[in-house]
């Protein structure tokens, strides 16, 4: 069991500032494999459902932006979700400030890979690890961190103090999100050549949100269906008609 990482306690300033257009940015290489699957996977289904407004977006690997005690401090997050912006699109291609570009990201996501990573690093100085950046800096309401190998899933809730609490899963075997109005699980099986375990998301009436290549499968199967129907008709009108003349009765167009 992972125990919540021990709270700092020195207050740090915090300003939002628009990241300077010479700064170079971070060139990590992705360090899940399964990273760009998984990342493309949630937001799929949230683009099916229609739940993705044109002020929304949802960023992968991507530079979330903050100013901390006059140092710029830059993150990029394996996935998380921006419900508002308030600047157009164009202005956040490098990177994302909460505050000055829109509302702070409702989730973020971590993807466990085998090297060691910062994900539950709560170290105040800089540059501040993951978990402290996530809870004390931006203070996004929920931060997941899934292993994809054993489908492990953890997701911590900010509380009224700042600081993350592990949220206790539903009797569903699924987590509420506040900030999302959804649940998010686990879920395992395939989609484009990747067989094993997903972070999926499902609605309150637990209705699992489709990919899009499962709502195509699912349109498919329906429109099969529906030919199939048709012909047992015309099958059906054939035959009736066909009892009516050996009877003698021709009927009438």
């Amino acid at each position: 069991m992972v125990t919540t990482p021990p709270r700092p306690v020195k207050t740090s300033t915090i300003t939002w500032e628009r990241l300077p257009d010479d700064f170079i940015l971070p060139d990590d290489p992705v360090d899940n494999v399964n990273q760009p699957a998984l990342a493309a996977a949630l937001t799929d289904s949230l683009h099916q459902a229609k739940l993705m407004q044109d002020a929304a977006f949802t960023m992968t690997n991507y530079g979330v932006c903050a100013t901390v005690n006059n140092q710029i401090v830059v993150k990029a997050p394996d996935w998380a979700y921006v419900a508002h912006t308030t600047v157009p699109r164009s202005e956040i291609e490098r990177s994302y400030t909460p505050h000055l570009q829109g509302d702070v990201p409702a989730i973020v996501m971590e993807f466990l890979s085998a090297t060691a990573g910062e994900e539950y690093s709560s170290k105040p100085t800089y540059p501040p690890g993951k978990w402290f950046y996530y809870e004390r800096v931006l203070q996004v309401p929920y931060y997941a961190i899934f292993e994809p190998t054993s489908g492990g899933l953890e997701v911590y809730h900010l509380q009224e103090d700042g600081c993350y609490k592990v949220e206790i899963m539903a009797e569903n075997g699924l987590y509420w999100l506040e900030s999302m109005q959804l649940f998010l699980g686990v879920w395992q099986g395939e989609r484009e050549g990747r067989s094993g375990y997903w972070l999926r998301w499902w609605d309150a009436q637990e209705n699992l949100l489709l990919w899009g290549t499962e709502r195509a499968e699912q349109e498919a199967q329906r429109a099969e269906q529906e030919a199939q129907r048709a012909e047992q008709e015309a099958q059906r009108a054939e035959r009736l008609l066909a009892q009516l003349r050996a009877a003698g009765i021709e009927p009438e167009d």
